[in-house]
């Protein structure tokens, strides 16, 4: 009985470790924090939803300003403006 006592003792704090690093990990590598590494072509500048799935994104791509239409089907071109 000691013997089972001292075991969970030792690998319960060892178990919440593991979870609390898998989550610190996780978090730090996100996908999302991946993608918002900065790039000198290209930016995104605004992302604003304006549906369930549908979003407008203003990219800035080599001094010109870029609107985009993002949906489940794809991204299409709204229009363009050189940034000055």
């Amino acid at each position: 009985m000691t013997f089972y006592i001292l075991k969970l003792a030792i690998m319960l704090p060892l178990i919440g470790l593991l979870i609390y690093g898998t989550l610190w990990l996780y978090r730090k590598y996100q996908p999302q924090t991946m993608m918002r590494q900065k790039s000198t072509s290209l930016n995104i500048v605004e992302v604003m939803p304006i549906g369930v799935n549908n979003k407008l994104a203003v990219v800035d791509f080599e001094g010109r300003k870029i609107l985009l239409s993002v949906t489940r089907n794809g991204v299409a071109k709204v229009d363009e403006k050189n940034a000055d």
